[in-house]
């Protein structure tokens, strides 16, 4: 059951990468100085990255979690 906790380690830290790129993206536009128009747009296409990547870190640390009961 190691490589069960190792691969949910592995998906949940993906989905963590996700969630700092997503971070970065929308503080490069809050430092750009945009309107509040442009941000809102810039955070709107950000979004998708956001909850995208939330969902695998949770399917990674649900994987961990079986993977501790399996084991």
């Amino acid at each position: 059951m190691d490589a069960v906790i190792w691969t949910g380690a592995a998906i949940s830290l993906l989905g963590l990468i996700g969630l700092v790129l997503s971070i970065v993206k929308v503080a490069r536009a809050r430092k750009a100085g945009l309107s509040d128009d442009e941000l809102r747009v810039v955070v709107q296409k950000a979004m998708p990255l956001n909850i995208g990547s939330l969902f695998v870190s949770v399917i990674g640390l649900m994987t961990v979690i079986i993977g501790i009961f399996l084991g």
